[in-house]
């Protein structure tokens, strides 16, 4: 039976899984984290359930819609209302001309990773982190650390032999352990850790306000359009069904990436206070300065700003090493990334 390491359990790393699950591969999955889904993260405050990493997942890839649809539909919701635009003077504009399915789930969008997970019928070993990977005749040594968290399956903090792995991290974290790597070809070595490493990312925090009265709007968020406002986004949480109790509000408020990058190691209660302060000035409602709850969250790696060189990623699968995520495709998309790690998944049973 060929083992399978697959590195990140975002949903990129879990698509591949789950791809895999009808082959005879015997699939590990390691995450650094305690908990899976990557960007697909939600956080429980107040009675309120709100999605502080990615929004929600579009339906811009047909494979996936299916598979949301179908196999992944318990609690399944959709976010209620358009998107709206304003630009660098806060000038709110009607639509922007792309309002297809804006998919969550009742129990918040971090659902998503954990029904992955459980379809994929994978190993996956959180609190588990990979330091480095050791090509040994035609197969790898995935050396990895225990850093806390539950386990399925034996064998954490140990050397793990797999036929192919499939990397998933951001780009600069994938970058730095392919540096800490023996290849077993120091030119395919410097190629892979040159694509990898030269992908641009956005830095995002990503803020939550909680009011004890409902926010009356026509639309469900806010994007700025022209990239010269101090915030990039603004929703209405209460959108999404089962997210937020009749008569209450919470606002996700996420500043621009240099607003984010130059603020991010500042306290959470005056990145709160901030942030609602520019939201209020932006939907012209002093009252929203004013909030009963908040919640900071941070993205040091958030979004990719373009691709990869995917050609240069495609000369690992010669050694059975494999690249997924949404720096690869270069759309900072949900919907991208499982996408992405579908087809990694394809690449894989083919190259076996």
């Amino acid at each position: 039976m060929p083992t399978v390491a697959i590195v990140g359990a975002g949903v990129a790393g879990l698509g591949a899984a789950y791809r895999l699950r009808e082959t005879d591969a015997e699939v590990i999955v390691f995450e650094r984290r305690e908990s899976v889904g990557g960007r697909a993260a939600t956080r429980r405050r107040n009675g309120c359930t709100v999605d502080v990493g990615a929004n929600y997942c579009k339906d811009g890839d047909d494979r996936v819609a299916r598979l949301l649809r179908e196999e992944l539909s318990d609690g399944l919701v959709e976010a209620d209302g358009p998107v709206w635009t304003f630009d660098a003077d806060g000038e709110i504009s009607e639509g922007r001309g792309d309002d297809g399915s804006k998919w969550t789930y009742r129990e918040g969008l971090a659902a998503l990773g954990d029904r992955l997970r459980a379809a994929s019928d994978a190993a996956v070993r959180t609190g588990t982190e990979v330091t480095g990977l050791e090509r040994d005749g035609d197969r790898w040594r995935v050396e990895t650390r225990d850093v806390g968290g539950s386990v399925d399956g034996d064998g954490d903090g140990a050397t793990v032999r797999a036929d192919a792995v499939v990397l998933t991290p951001p780009g600069p974290t994938t970058a730095d352990l392919l540096a800490d790597s023996e290849l077993g070809d120091d030119g395919l070595r410097s190629t892979l850790v040159e694509a990898a490493s030269a992908v641009p990312y956005r830095t995002i925090l990503s803020v939550a306000l909680g009011y004890g009265d409902r926010i009356e709007a026509p639309y469900y968020a806010l994007v700025n359009a022209d990239k010269d406002h101090v915030l990039g986004w603004v929703a209405r949480e209460e959108c999404k069904p089962g997210h937020v109790p009749d008569g209450e509000s919470v606002l996700v408020v996420q500043p621009a990436p240099e607003w984010s990058r130059r603020r991010y190691d500042d306290p959470d209660d005056e990145l709160a206070a901030a942030a609602a302060e520019r939201a209020a000035d932006l939907l012209d409602d002093t009252a929203r300065e004013r909030f009963d709850w908040a919640e900071v969250v941070r993205w040091r790696e958030a979004l990719p700003d373009a691709g990869a060189d995917r050609e240069a990623l495609d000369r690992g699968a010669d050694a059975g090493l494999f690249f997924a995520g949404d720096w690869v495709v270069g759309e900072g998309r949900l919907h991208a990334a499982l996408a992405s790690g579908l087809d990694a998944g394809d690449r894989v049973d083919a190259d076996r």
